[in-house]
């Protein structure tokens, strides 16, 4: 199969050289690969993003899942917002009530994209509907950015994994973080190599990151680890405009997460044997959830 690109090296290289943005190799990539005329391909990735802007809509208006594990949370946050005196910032909460809002519905059995995955889906949407309040982009430029994370992604599913089940949670919500760091510095303005920098910057900070979820639903910790990895994207991307870069190079970034992955044991790998999934705790809300005393 002929590709532009595998590696973001070579992802970098072509935007610099034929002087475009990251978004426009992913859509000449995908055309080429898919045989799509591009009208048809931005057809297809603006329904995702209406996808993904009523799963946060509906989530901001508060749900719960079946087991009673999640929901809410992002209603929670917003209102805290709403009282002005927060400590991190309107930006950075706004992002992750968004990325919590979007996994609250995920685990509501609501509809999603994944992002890369259904356990990650809220990172990429919830940085992009908090940056739009800031940088007022256009319909497309929203839409780009849905491109260039799936750049960064498409390297790192190619390279490495976005399997919590094969690498951890570093492989899921860990791309997610840098996929979407990558896109805010796009559509800040920022250039093809700071994309790479933000996303290498967000996935070093997220390497070992073990997937634990308790009674082996992606509820807890799933949900709140999307809300730092939002928060991680937003940093990530500060730092990578501020011309902050990463000693690391971003392929041997993604190498290093796959090597991580290989060798972590599988009792941290999605199994709910390890981590979260083992307190006592974890093992009594298992029970709780599976011995017919559901929530509803």
């Amino acid at each position: 199969m002929t590709i532009l690109f595998r590696s973001v090296k070579e992802l970098v290289e072509l935007a610099v050289s034929q002087n475009k943005l990251i978004s426009e190799i992913m859509l000449e990539q995908e055309s080429l690969v898919t045989k799509r005329s591009r009208e048809e391909i931005m057809a297809q990735m603006d329904n995702n993003l209406t996808v993904m802007e009523q799963a946060v809509e509906r989530g901001l208006k508060g749900v719960n899942s079946v087991s009673g594990l999640t929901g809410g949370d992002a209603v929670l946050i917003q209102n805290y917002m709403n009282k002005g005196n927060t400590l991190s910032g309107e930006l950075m909460l706004d992002a992750v009530s968004k990325a919590v809002a979007t996994n609250e519905v995920n685990a509501a059995m609501g509809t999603i994209c994944a992002t890369p995955t259904a356990g990650s889906a809220g990172v990429v949407p919830g940085t992009l509907f908090a940056v739009k309040n800031k940088l007022n982009p256009t319909r497309e430029q929203m839409i780009r950015y849905l491109f260039t994370s799936g750049a960064f992604g498409f390297v790192v599913a190619n390279n490495a994994s976005i399997s919590g089940a094969a690498g951890g949670c570093q492989a899921e919500v860990g791309s997610a973080a840098a996929m979407a760091a990558a896109a805010i510095v796009e559509m800040a303005g920022g250039s093809p190599q700071q994309c790479s920098e933000a996303f290498a910057i967000t996935l070093k900070n997220m390497l070992g990151l073990v997937c634990d979820p308790v009674a082996g639903l992606v509820e807890v910790p799933c949900v709140k680890r999307n809300a730092m990895g939002a928060s991680n994207a937003l940093v990530a991307a500060d730092m990578a405009l501020a011309g902050v870069t990463s000693r690391i190079p971003t392929d041997e970034v993604i190498s290093a997460m796959y090597e991580i992955g290989e060798r972590m044991p599988s009792a941290f790998k999605e199994t709910a044997q390890g981590g979260l999934a083992n307190t006592p705790t974890g093992r009594w809300l298992e029970s709780k959830i599976f011995g017919g005393a559901i929530k509803q």
